[in-house]
C-alpha cells in the first residue's frame, strides 16, 4: 500500500502523463476541486470526472505549454501540500505565465477527496 505522499506523487504523474484513468483511480468519486478565483479557468469542481473534463482537457486546449514545477513536499499525515510555480504560454496569446502556488490535497482511506 502506497503513503499518501506517494499516492499524491502519482497524482502529479498522472497529470504530467496525461492518465486519466489513473487520476480517476486516485480520487474519491465525490471529490471537491477548488481552483482560486482569478486563476486560468478558476471553480470548484465537483467530481473527479469533473476535473478531468473541465481542468486537464480544456487547459491542453487553451495552453500550448503548461507544467507545474514542485519545489517542496509538505507531509502533514492526512494532508499532503505541495509548494511550487506553474508556467505556462496560452496558445491564442502567446503570453506566458509563471506563478507560484501551493496545492492541499486531504487523504483518507488510499483516496484523494
Amino acid at each position: 500500500m502506497m503513503s499518501n505522499i506517494e499516492i499524491v506523487q502519482e497524482l502529479y504523474r498522472s497529470f504530467r502523463e496525461k492518465d486519466y484513468d489513473a487520476f480517476l483511480q486516485i480520487c474519491a468519486s465525490d471529490l471537491q476541486w477548488i481552483q482560486n478565483e482569478g486563476f486560468p479557468r478558476g471553480a470548484t469542481h465537483q467530481s473527479a470526472e469533473a476535473v478531468v473534463d473541465r481542468v486537464f482537457k480544456a487547459f491542453n486546449d487553451d495552453w500550448k505549454a503548461w507544467s507545474f514545477e514542485i519545489e517542496q513536499w509538505l507531509d502533514a499525515g492526512e494532508t499532503i501540500v505541495v509548494i511550487g510555480s506553474y508556467t505556462g504560454e496560452h496558445r491564442v496569446s502567446g503570453k506566458t505565465l509563471r506563478s507560484p502556488a501551493a496545492h492541499v490535497y486531504d487523504l483518507q482511506d488510499g483516496k484523494v477527496w
